[in-house]
């Protein structure tokens, strides 16, 4: 059992907490018995599993594991009631090749709003989730967190050029739906395509105009009250819903 914060092990997973380590070592952390539960269940490799001393590991799990006192479990665990149960977890490559419901990330900067995004994505039955560059890290504790786990089901989420993405689905027969407050249809009054991605930006700026300019359709969703506009991943559920309708 590791007992010392100091120990080279603990070390290395606590550099686990930033992007800079997590892309040089190809590894991230996943936290806690739900997500951990949802890897097992999941083609993702767990490479090391860190428990403490109390706790017992899955038993659907047989691999490496460590034991680590109290102290320790605080250092690695990035919540504030750790579960006592931290899986290493191996990054992959993502591919999406197929599918016809895409929803397209625009430099999503809030971990909370990526996840949720990535979660209703996947309540919705999308086939794919494709991250715009300067969006933040999917492997961010709290944008795993936020998945609930629907970051390592079938639903691909990939990050990518939205720029060449975006040229790529308008050559395969796609539609681009992008969110917009000015000069946009109101989704309610657009036919649904068969084949759709989704577009949506940034939570202080939008999409970029850019990208908006790329787009087959700009479309809103209308205010009733005074509200000027809604949370990023509350309008991405509302016309990913509608569009799977």
């Amino acid at each position: 059992m590791i007992t010392s914060v100091k120990n080279q092990k603990v070390k290395e997973w606590k550099k686990l907490h930033k992007k800079k380590y997590r892309d040089q070592a190809g590894t991230f952390l996943v936290e806690g018995h739900h997500l951990v539960e949802e890897v097992l269940t999941s083609d993702w490799n767990i490479r090391e599993l860190i428990l403490l001393e109390d706790k017992e590991a899955p038993s659907s799990y047989h691999g490496q594991k460590e034991w680590v006192n109290d102290q320790v479990m605080k250092e690695i665990s990035q919540t504030e009631t750790p579960q006592g149960i931290v899986a290493v977890v191996d990054k992959k490559e993502r591919v999406w090749e197929e599918g016809t419901r895409l929803l397209l990330l625009d430099t999503i900067q809030d971990p909370g709003n990526l996840g949720t995004l990535i979660r209703t994505a996947d309540a919705a039955g999308f086939d794919a989730v494709l991250v715009g560059k300067g969006s933040v890290d999917l492997f961010n504790d709290k944008v795993l967190r936020a998945t609930q786990g629907s970051i390592f089901h079938d639903m691909k989420v990939v990050e990518v050029s939205l720029e060449e993405e975006m040229s790529r689905l308008k050559d395969a027969g796609f539609s681009i739906w992008g969110t917009a407050l000015e000069g946009a249809k109101i989704y309610k009054e657009l036919e649904v395509p068969e084949r759709v991605a989704l577009l949506v930006g940034n939570e202080g700026n939008g999409v970029q105009e850019t990208l908006l300019a790329e787009a087959t359709e700009k479309v809103s969703i209308p205010m009733y009250g005074k509200a000027e506009s809604l949370n990023v991943a509350v309008a991405a559920g509302i016309l990913m819903y509608a569009l799977k309708e």
